[in-house]
């Protein structure tokens, strides 16, 4: 197999071949179709921050990913040879995640525990079912199970990229009135294009409409200072970028506002699900770009550099 090595952080990753792997109890060998470039992944080559959380490196990258079966394990029963599925990037059991826990998705071949598989309907493809992995996954536990969003509801979008696309065109969808704040220019024609009730460069220019909820997915501090300035008094901020590992907020208005804040991280099969009916339906198409699994590298590279729209995804013959 072929597949993506990630070392320590300020090495670049390098393409590698190495034995396939073959399944064990309990967990079943996916050949890869697609996979995800993560904006975490990107940052992990730069911020030794993050060899914290990488427990298995050297190991192959990549968080999230969608094929088919190709081999399964004893004790396996749900799943056979041939099932279409998506693999949730974390197992919810033990903690431990694709990419980094053990090898991930930027490679040919896959080998994942049978409670990360979600299946992946015949109308989604395998590009969408590894978008929706982790990038949708991610978005739609911060914004229904964390946040609660419903019907009807204002709700603030920080950052129209890779996540919060995702999410504004779900809560549209789910029918929540839609406030989208971005720097770039074309982050911002996108989340026209989505429909969003108002479009800003800054979140604050939200105050005046006073969401009920705001989610943070782009985490540099001043995105989630300016979302406590701007949510509605007993309102809640979510936070789920980690554009910086660390920033200061107003306690003041934290308090003052009675305002929940509340972190957010990855999802679970459920919530997988969910994104997987939300692309049955149709309307829910983020921005998605096509490379193949030689580029993977590259396009790290352009995720750091800022110079990504929505998400790149590797699609592998």
């Amino acid at each position: 197999m072929k597949g993506w090595l990630f070392t320590e952080a300020g090495v670049e990753p390098r393409l590698i071949e190495k034995e396939d792997p073959h399944a064990v109890p309990g967990e079943v060998v996916i050949d890869v179709k697609a996979a995800g470039l993560c904006h975490s992944d990107a940052a992990a080559l730069e911020d030794a921050g993050w060899m914290s959380s990488i427990q298995a490196a050297p190991c192959i990258f990549g968080r999230e990913c969608a094929g088919v079966i190709a081999e399964v394990g004893e004790g396996v029963t749900r799943w056979n040879v041939g099932d279409r599925v998506g693999v949730n990037p974390t197992n919810a059991a033990t903690g431990e995640a694709i990419g980094y826990h053990r090898d991930g998705g930027y490679a040919t071949k896959c080998l994942v525990p049978q409670e990360q598989l979600v299946a992946l309907p015949d109308s989604v493809s395998f590009v969408q079912g590894a978008a929706g992995a982790d990038a949708g996954c991610t978005s739609y536990h911060a914004l229904f199970t964390v946040g609660e969003a419903k019907p009807g509801m204002k709700v603030g979008i920080i950052g129209i990229g890779g996540l919060g696309q995702f999410a504004a065109q779900m809560a549209v969808i789910r029918g929540c009135e839609v406030y989208a704040a971005d720097v770039s220019g074309e982050a911002r024609d996108l989340a026209r294009r989505i429909e969003c009730a108002k479009v800003c460069s800054d979140v604050r220019d939200m105050a005046g409409d006073a969401p009920e909820l705001i989610i943070d997915y782009a985490g540099f501090g001043s995105t989630t200072a300016g979302a406590i300035e701007a949510v509605a008094d007993m309102g809640t901020v979510v936070v789920v970028g980690m554009g910086v590992l660390e920033s200061t907020i107003n306690t003041y208005l934290l308090i003052t506002k009675q305002i929940r804040l509340l972190g957010s991280m990855s999802g679970d099969n459920v919530d997988l699900e969910g994104v997987y009916k939300l692309f049955g339906t149709g309307r829910l198409r983020p921005q998605l770009t096509e490379v193949g699994l030689e580029e993977v590298g590259e396009g790290l590279k352009r995720l750091r550099a800022g110079e990504v729209k929505g998400r790149l995804v590797a699609v592998i013959d």
